[in-house]
């Protein structure tokens, strides 16, 4: 490196130190914790010693991504990841292990998904009999019963209607079953990866339903799907009316065949088993139909031996995904990040305990916050080195708090394969910074 060259370049690392430590300077909260907590070696501030020192020593070697020609860009190909993200991918449960995969799911790597979006190709998915192939040329809508004017819809006509575009979560009512009592599942992907959020791009189902002339009378509504299982649930009219949407796209681009191309109703805040992929009907009615999939399936255990139906609503709950289990962590600053949702609607506030609950800080929530979807929380944490448990409670717009496992027993009978659970969940953190599944 030439002498000019080299000042230039030391010159550029003092500017961006003076910069940075201008910034910690006249903020408070997170950056002000950075400069208390984040080793800084001499004058190097938080670019660190090393690097002023390779500056300094002329100790930069080129790298051989500056030596030669680059790959080239395929133009006609479906762009995908870097080979070095390929173990950021859905995976099968490790606890629930079916014989076959026909009737399965897959979960989100939550802990490696940094914003609110989640790629289609890491979405959760649920399939109760595989998924279908559907040329979406010859797939049809029908909207029927207790309507003035049944109507057939082919996708042509779905697509022309104006469109809506909001951003949602999807969480399946199963999120979680296994960890109710005792640690079974050992990293988030496992305890919450049946959790996903998207922008979502569609048709209000209250437009088409005043095409078709609802009655008045009518109540409840079915939406079918045309998968091999033929999956249906009963829908309260009022949700249909509310926010439901007839979606064809997620996150920019059409839905995926696991995701229920070429059309699907999405029930925001709703239990994702509600959302029907490969929606080929929905049909009007006075009274629920009483679906395998709301009697046998998809029921919340009661005390007394009795069964909740139609517990449809994901009520308020939150997660830390970093640090989460199988991760390791060093003394000193470590940034706590999570995600905390509710269906019914906005989250006002996450809190974040390292004593297992006993003392209670404010997380920071970051924008946007938005109805029914994911916010990301972080709260900034140096650790001694000690064992510690960390967890986080969220409130909603309601007033709702998240409960605990033992609140939640108190009205519900944890026993068997249970739903909705979204008690609070913590990490466990030993002393050697290993972090494991709290839970028990």
């Amino acid at each position: 490196m030439k002498q000019h060259e080299k000042e230039q370049l030391l010159q550029i690392v003092k500017s961006s130190e003076k910069d940075i430590q201008a910034d910690i300077s006249i903020t408070h909260g997170r950056r002000s914790f950075l400069r208390n907590t984040v080793a800084m070696a001499g004058s190097a501030g938080m670019l660190g010693a090393s690097a002023l020192a390779n500056a300094q020593s002329d100790v930069l070697p080129i790298p051989e991504s500056n030596k030669t020609m680059g790959n080239q860009l395929k133009f006609e190909s479906y762009g995908v990841p870097s080979k070095y993200e390929s173990n950021v991918k859905r995976r099968r449960s490790d606890i629930l292990v079916n014989k076959q995969q026909f009737s399965d799911w897959s979960m989100t790597p939550i802990q490696s998904t940094p914003g609110i979006v989640t790629p289609n190709g890491l979405f959760y998915e649920r399939h109760h009999n595989g998924f279908p192939d559907i040329d979406p040329d010859h797939h049809k809508l029908v909207v029927h019963g207790m309507v003035a004017k049944p109507l057939v819809l082919t996708m042509n006509d779905i697509v022309r209607y104006p469109t809506v575009t909001k951003f949602y979560f999807m969480e399946c009512s199963g999120n979680g079953l296994t960890d109710w009592l005792t640690a079974k599942s050992k990293t988030v992907q496992q305890t919450h990866g049946l959790l996903s959020c998207a922008q979502w791009t569609g048709v209000p189902v209250s437009w088409i339903l005043d095409e078709a002339g609802i009655d008045p009378k009518a109540t409840w509504l079915i939406a079918e799907g045309a998968d091999a299982s033929g999956h249906f649930r009963s829908i309260p009219i009022d949700k249909m009316l509310d926010d439901a949407l007839l979606v064809y796209a997620m996150n920019g681009e059409m839905l995926r065949p696991e995701n229920g191309y070429p059309l699907r109703l999405l029930l925001p805040g709703w239990e994702g088993n509600v959302s029907i992929k490969w929606l080929r009907r929905i049909k009007a009615g006075t009274e629920p139909w009483h679906a395998r999939g709301e009697t046998a399936r998809y029921t919340d255990p009661m005390p007394g031996g009795k069964w909740r139906k139609f517990s449809f609503v994901m009520e308020a709950k939150s997660v830390i995904t970093n640090p989460s289990g199988g991760m390791q962590i060093q003394p000193g600053f470590n940034e706590i990040r999570g995600y905390a949702w509710s269906g019914n609607g906005k989250i006002n506030a996450v809190d974040v305990s390292v004593d297992g609950g006993k003392n209670w800080q404010t997380a920071e929530l970051e924008e946007p916050v938005i109805d029914k979807c994911l916010t990301r929380f972080k709260f900034n944490w140096k650790w001694q080195g000690g064992p510690a448990q960390i967890v986080s409670r969220c409130v909603d717009s309601t007033g709702y708090v998240q409960p605990t496992v033992a609140d939640i027993q108190k009205v519900r009978a944890i026993t068997g394969f249970v739903q909705h659970h979204n008690g609070l969940f913590p990490w466990n953190v030993s002393s050697n910074g290993e972090v494991t599944n709290g839970i028990g």
